[in-house]
């Protein structure tokens, strides 16, 4: 069993990750994905981006999920927020932390061998993919600081539905307002 760090940028791909107990993965090849196995732990990452509110958010481990299923191609691409993603599989969510809250990363990081580059801002280069492998140290300290924030996901979940609103978008040369 490895274990990863599942990293979300996008509140409209955390509701629908809850939703779906499904992770997608954009087209570009990644060995990371290639080498996920039904077993694997899971720590769903939001990024301080994720929620649209840098300067309040924090990049945050929110859950603990398992990989339920292989890796699969899709025979239609899945479009969340804008982006289309190719393939992906199922997961099975064991932890959820409450909506907005979740064990920050930042004040782990002199823990944290994933991240071996600890000058301020260096080490969010290692979040701009979908996965990143945990060493079983990172793993073991991230499974304990999130089991004192975290819940069943069946208490939390409804509050991540109920608060995630998608995205407004708008089109080019249509006035917003």
């Amino acid at each position: 069993m490895t274990a990863y760090l599942l990293i979300l940028g996008e509140r409209e791909a955390v509701a629908w990750v809850l939703r779906e107990s499904r992770m997608a993965f954009p087209p570009t090849n990644r060995r990371e994905v290639d080498r996920l196995t039904v077993g694997d732990e899971l720590f769903l990452l939001t990024t301080r981006g994720c929620w649209h509110n840098p300067t309040r958010d924090r990049t945050r481990v929110i859950g603990l999920a398992r990989v339920a299923t292989g890796v699969e191609t899709y025979a239609r691409a899945v479009n969340i927020a804008g982006r289309d993603f190719t393939r992906g599989c199922g997961i099975d969510v064991d932890l959820l932390a409450p909506y907005l809250r979740g064990v920050e990363l930042a004040p782990l990081l002199p823990r944290l061998a994933a991240f071996p580059d600890k000058r301020a801002g260096a080490w969010s280069i290692r979040l701009r993919r979908p996965l990143l492998a945990l060493p079983k140290s990172d793993a073991d300290l991230l499974r304990e600081e999130l089991a004192e924030v975290a819940v069943a996901p069946a208490v939390a979940v409804e509050e991540y539905f109920d608060r995630i609103r998608p995205v407004r978008r708008t089109r080019p040369g249509v006035p917003t307002g």
